[in-house]
């Protein structure tokens, strides 16, 4: 009964993260940095490159923008129509600019950035609770099935019913496929898990 509740607990709790970390929207950049129509039409109507860095940074001073372009000037997205802040991204998949974006990730299908980071570090980490858990409850009868195929010659004669399950070919299966599982998830998860954590431990994103 124990194992149930704890395995039900984390599948709860991976479920959610994973929820939220697919449905929370990715949030733009407030109205502010959004070029007005004059400055737009007088971005636009300029041929050359030198006065339209001028322009955008006549339009950024009053903004809190502080990373630059390779060549020292404001970052702009000429898609979105707008000054980037820090750390936004425009994602082409989402075609919209992201603010704090750390990348587009294909699991969860959207945008991970400012509004679902959090929901996204929870759910690695609950994944890899879960997936350790799952391998850990499952390598007892991973060791029994090896001790009663291989070292026990004789009938087991245990009052357990573990002995004549993983004696079955479907079992032995079932039981190699799902430690295998848990065990590469896990794996897979640490490292990746582990970068984001010492990416926000330093401050960075993936970008």
């Amino acid at each position: 009964v124990a194992y149930l509740v704890v395995f039900h607990i984390l599948f709860v709790l991976f479920v959610w993260t994973y929820w939220k970390s697919v449905f929370t929207l990715p949030i733009q950049p407030g109205k502010k940095f959004h070029m007005s129509y004059a400055d737009q039409e007088r971005y636009e109507n300029e041929e050359r490159p030198e006065v339209q860095r001028q322009i955008l940074a006549e339009i950024a001073r009053k903004l809190p923008v502080y990373t630059r372009t390779g060549n020292g000037g404001i970052r702009f997205c000429d898609r979105c129509q707008l000054i980037k802040p820090d750390r936004c991204h425009h994602c082409s998949v989402c075609a919209m600019c992201v603010l704090k974006m750390d990348h587009h990730c294909p699991w969860v299908n959207n945008c991970i950035g400012f509004s679902n980071y959090k929901f996204f570090l929870l759910f690695l980490a609950y994944s890899l609770l879960y997936c350790l858990y799952i391998a850990a409850t499952v390598f007892k009868y991973f060791i029994k099935y090896w001790t009663v195929t291989r070292h026990s010659p004789e009938p087991c004669r245990s009052p357990e019913p573990v002995c004549g399950e993983l004696t079955n070919g479907r079992s032995k299966f079932h039981i190699l496929f799902l430690l295998f599982v848990a065990v590469m998830f896990f794996v897979s998860l640490m490292f990746l898990f582990g970068y984001h954590c010492w990416l926000v431990s330093r401050n960075r994103s993936t970008l």
